[in-house]
């Protein structure tokens, strides 16, 4: 199986691991997995000020930052992860990146904590939904 796991090194992102680490049954080595993180773009202004070399050495320390300690955990576990990192509005580049790839599954921890709408899971959680073709497993 081709998995996408969407990762932002909340403990929402460490639930997620524990769930995938705790059924080997359905998520063993012998699948393909992908990690992918989306940075928040800086604003228009403060990246003209920083420029784009410092802006996008900015944006991969970031990535690095989450990543890093997921690939290790999944190492652990025997998976050998790809990592993909983005930056844009979290919700549709993830989504957007699980249709391209052609994965049979997508998982992500959801937060749940915004607006009423929001209640059972998180903004990001919802445009993913919304906008991504396949399956979804969310983990609180």
């Amino acid at each position: 199986m081709k998995i996408l796991l969407a990762v932002d090194g909340s403990a929402y992102t460490k639930k997620m691991l524990a769930y995938l680490a705790t059924h080997d049954e359905m998520f063993g080595n012998n699948n393909t997995v992908t990690l992918i993180t989306v940075q928040l773009p800086l604003p228009p202004r403060a990246r003209a000020a920083v420029g784009a070399d410092v802006a996008n050495g900015y944006y991969a320390d970031e990535a690095t930052k989450v990543t890093a300690p997921v690939v290790k955990f999944l190492k652990r576990h025997g998976m050998e992860p790809k990592v993909v990192s983005k930056v844009g509005s979290p919700g549709e580049l993830i989504a957007k990146v699980a249709n391209d790839g052609k994965y049979d599954l997508l998982m992500m921890g959801s937060h749940g904590h915004s607006a009423l709408g929001n209640l059972v899971m998180g903004s990001v959680a919802t445009k993913v939904l919304a906008h991504c073709g396949v399956p979804v497993l969310l983990v609180r």
